[in-house]
């Protein structure tokens, strides 16, 4: 007699945190099964770290088949379910496709770059939801300085030189943190002032963090917008509240208040939207959402759960809503439905999703961070400290290699080399698939 099968799609935070549950926990008493892209689960809140030269790209990719004993991967990303019949479909890496049964499935595949109806930014603008994204930004930055430096032309070496992030919520702001410090880094090594001692203070580079809210980081506590926004401006980063673009070409961006800022870089981190999936799979939804009720299930299909920011999970901490996308939300969810899967083959007893939120951390780079931990404000090289420990915490590996770039970073200046490795046209904003790079089609050119 075959064993019943779980089938998860997704291996962001809920959806590893729940394969590695039922590991634990079935011990072989069921097969799972973990449909992804890749052959890694992206530690995302480190991501920064990567575009700006702190990080090895390794260092933040936890290896699955490494760290999920008894969970059978299947590389490729799924682009149709019939509840029905308990199969989907899915596409591999090289184009091939296959199927799935299922006896239970878990939907966990997460958020992709939120667009709005903005004049050329999907053109021009980059988005910060996975690896290729980085890869590309590192470069991108990196390019920009370099070519920045030999320039005749001071107008063209003044664009190059400004950044400008849209969203100021928690990406958007550590971007724009960990940006300004890699640039400067930069600036120094490409130094050409007469005299060589570094670049002229009009020479510095200039990052530009812009958002429509009154404030840096909207959806967190006050003291930790208040925090960042002293970082930041003392470090040298154009603040702008209540703005935003109105429209985005390749020479620059023009904002709403009819100021033109000339610039070759548009990193857009205004916030995530559900996988397109989530909307292909015709179930019900809310705000873009598949419904589900507080053990996860969707509603009408028992053997049927979803989580994380693919999922409208009722926050019983505040009846009527429901919970925010956030990572500290996801991996708790991911818990918590593993264990009703496997309560519904015997393994305990399922139980209802709910957590308060035990505060949150923001890494500022170099040694400043805001956070509040227990809702403990903090602020500084303390802060920054808390933040980096929770971090290493939280990975389920590559702790020590972490620890090490930290230690590296530290002591040593950035590395600019250029990789090379992602082009502008394979990251494209408008994607749903941030999480892979895009390839020409066969028989293309670029």
């Amino acid at each position: 007699m075959s064993r019943s099968r779980i089938v998860i799609v997704g291996a962001g935070f809920a959806g590893y945190q729940a394969a590695r549950t039922l590991s634990r926990t079935l011990r072989g008493a069921a097969e799972i099964v973990l449909v992804n892209p890749n052959d890694y689960f992206l530690y995302l809140p480190l991501l920064p770290e990567v575009a700006s030269g702190v990080l090895e790209p390794r260092r933040v990719s936890v290896s699955l088949a490494g760290t999920l004993p008894r969970v059978r991967l299947v590389l490729g990303e799924v682009d149709g379910i019939d509840f029905d019949g308990r199969r989907l479909r899915y596409t591999d890496p090289e184009g091939g496709a296959g199927e799935l049964e299922y006896d239970r499935l878990l939907l966990t595949v997460g958020s992709v770059n939120k667009l709005l109806p903005i004049p050329g930014v999907a053109e021009h603008a980059h988005g910060f939801r996975g690896m290729p994204e980085a890869l590309y930004l590192r470069d991108h930055i990196s390019r920009q300085i370099a070519m920045a430096a030999t320039s005749d032309d001071p107008e063209e070496a003044e664009a190059r030189r400004t950044f400008v992030v849209v969203g100021a919520g928690y990406t958007g702001t550590e971007v724009a943190a960990h940006g300004k410090l890699f640039t400067d880094s930069l600036a120094r090594q490409h130094g050409r002032t007469e005299d060589r001692s570094g670049p002229r203070d009009d020479r510095r580079p200039r990052w530009m963090l812009l958002d429509i809210a009154p404030r840096v980081l909207p959806e967190l506590d006050e003291r930790l917008a208040k925090t960042a926004h002293r970082v930041l401006t003392k470090r040298g980063v154009d603040v702008r509240t209540e703005m935003s673009v109105k429209e985005a070409t390749s020479e620059g961006v023009l904002l709403d208040n009819g100021e033109f800022i000339a610039t070759r870089s548009l990193i857009w981190c205004v916030g995530v939207r559900p996988d397109p999936l989530v909307q292909d799979v015709g179930l019900e939804t809310d705000r873009g959402r598949l419904v589900v009720d507080e053990h996860l299930r969707v509603p009408g299909h028992p053997e049927v759960l979803a989580c994380g920011d693919a999922a409208a999970v009722p926050d019983l901490t505040q009846p009527g809503e429901i919970t925010p996308m956030t990572a500290q939300h996801a991996v708790r969810q991911g818990k918590v439905a593993g264990r009703n899967i496997a309560a519904s083959f015997g393994y305990g007893s399922p139980r209802p999703y709910k957590h308060h939120d035990l505060g949150f951390t923001v890494d500022l780079g170099g040694i400043q961070g805001a956070a509040n931990p227990l809702h403990v404000p903090l602020s500084g090289p303390l802060a920054n400290l808390v933040t980096r420990g929770y971090h290493l915490a939280s990975m389920p590996g590559n702790r020590i290699r972490v620890l090490a770039d930290w230690m590296l970073d530290a002591v040593l200046p950035r590395q600019a080399a250029q990789l090379g490795l992602v082009r502008s046209w394979s990251v494209p904003l408008e994607s749903s698939s941030p999480e892979v790079a895009k390839v020409p089609a066969p028989g293309g050119r670029r």
